[in-house]
């Protein structure tokens, strides 16, 4: 008779006699339940196990999302680019927004991009829970394999936006320098936090039916307060004469901070004084961020790991 089925047969007899309760007979038999929430270190181990399965299904969800549309994949680049086209007529033209920036073409493109690839990573982790119930009910898996799935579609996207990002910024005059080597970095730093923030919304939105109806008017909230159509330097320093340490609060804004650093790396033209460097408080952000919002995104996340997909 195997461990398990020695186990079941003295609970039953345990039952009978009034003897041995169950949750010992469990644990004298090493036995535990299958939708225990492991250790930290354990599920983390998980997921580094189902990595193939994560890619797989980040992959297959990113060649079917588009399937039914004629021109495709196409639409993850012309969505944000249409938005660029709005808000540079409304913003740059009619508002003024362009200011001292000369190259603002560029200038708007390059914030849109980055600032839409954490805001679709977001907005799809707010739905990786709750649209994948029949799944999540059906197999044993770590559930933060979903949020990270979705993570990893919008990053495949996102190689799409910024193959197009380059040539239009190519095309408005600027040229490559050997600061491109740094846009990588900047992309991992705001890639892991996506991944963290994403953790975070798939618990809230696992939790909070309503998540999804708040979350658009959070988002372009965000967008605003991001300075994707104006330099928060410029405006907060220059035409508004406040002190710095204003515009630094800003930038603790993560998309402000990896849009403004993306900006420096990109567009010679937009900050020619610093030499390609950004203010410090942009660097130490956007390693702050990354750094705070991937470990505390897990650890939050793996908290709630037996409670997703009941009820």
């Amino acid at each position: 008779m195997s461990q398990p089925e020695s186990a079941v047969a003295d609970a039953q007899a345990g039952g009978r006699r009034g003897q041995e309760p169950l949750a010992k007979l469990a644990e004298r038999y090493g036995l535990r339940r299958a939708i225990a929430r492991p250790r930290f270190p354990v599920y983390l181990r998980q997921l580094v196990e189902r990595r193939h399965f994560i890619l797989t299904y980040a992959t297959s969800r990113n060649v079917s999302k588009y399937s039914s549309s004629a021109l495709g994949q196409l639409w993850q680049v012309l969505t944000p680019l249409l938005n660029a086209g709005i808000y540079y007529v409304m913003f740059g033209i009619i508002l003024g927004g362009k200011g001292n920036i000369l190259n603002y073409p560029a200038f708007l493109l390059t914030g849109m991009f980055v600032f839409t690839y954490t805001q679709r990573t977001v907005t799809a982790g707010a739905k990786s829970i709750s649209g994948n119930l029949s799944m999540i009910r059906a197999l044993h898996f770590p559930r933060a394999s979903l949020p990270l799935a979705y993570t990893i579609q919008e990053l495949q996207q996102l190689a799409i936006s910024m193959g197009v990002l380059l040539v239009i910024v190519v095309a408005t005059g600027e040229w490559p320098t050997w600061f491109w080597l740094m846009i990588p970095v900047v992309l991992a730093l705001q890639t892991m936090f996506n991944v963290g923030a994403s953790l975070v919304i798939a618990r809230m939105g696992a939790q909070m039916r309503d998540l999804n109806q708040l979350l658009p008017f959070i988002t372009r909230t965000w967008l605003y307060a991001s300075g994707v159509f104006f330099s928060i330097q410029d405006k907060v320093v220059g035409s508004a004469n406040l002190p710095q340490w204003v515009a630094d609060v800003m930038y603790l804004n993560p998309t402000a901070s990896y849009i403004e650093w993306m900006r420096d790396i990109l567009i010679k033209t937009y900050h020619p004084e610093n030499g390609h460097n950004p203010p410090t408080m942009v660097l130490v952000s956007c390693v702050f961020w990354a750094v705070f919002a991937l470990g505390f995104g897990f650890w939050y996340f793996w908290r709630s790991e037996e409670r997703y997909g009941r009820g």
